[in-house]
């Protein structure tokens, strides 16, 4: 072989190494920072299609109705757990370390986003609490049996304002 293709060898190896590497530390990068959407029963016992768990260690979000009862503050700190259920029945357990929403309030719908750090525990980072008594998260309304359907206005209401 001579030096001139010896060098375009060379060339085009280290080309082809240098992409393969970016697109591994791009997949890396995207892949650590994905969230995926799991309701209470599919962290219990595995997505509906798939039957795959939610690994520990893994950056989710969950969404359903905090359980009524279930909220246990720590006096001495923001610390606060609660549990969150669907309609299938499935339940787990949320700790969070911060200030909770205004309307935040057991009985309502939630999603919570964070890491699982045991089977049924998230340990939250963010949570989000609903506006309004008629608003409800997509994901947490699909999860928990509800559809969203527009509101019809009769005359009198579209002309009061």
């Amino acid at each position: 072989m001579n030096a001139r293709r010896k060098k375009r060898l060379t060339l085009a190896v280290a080309l082809i190494g240098g992409v393969a590497a970016i697109a591994s530390l791009l997949l890396y990068a995207l892949n650590s920072n994905l969230n995926l959407f799991y309701t209470p029963t599919e962290i219990v016992q595995g997505k509906k299609d798939t039957g795959v768990l939610p690994e520990v260690g893994q950056r989710i979000r969950v969404g359903g109705m905090v359980t009524i009862g279930s909220m246990v503050r720590d006096p001495d700190s923001l610390h606060v757990e609660f549990a969150v259920h669907d309609a299938a029945g499935g339940e787990i357990l949320v700790t969070y370390d911060d200030l909770l929403p205004d309307l935040f309030r057991e009985g309502q719908g939630i999603v919570a986003q964070g890491v699982l750090i045991e089977g049924g525990k998230l340990q939250a980072t963010e949570v989000l609490a609903k506006h309004d008594e008629n608003y409800m998260p997509p994901e947490v309304a699909e999860a928990m049996g509800q559809t969203h359907e527009k509101l019809d206005y009769n005359e009198q209401q579209k002309t009061s304002y």
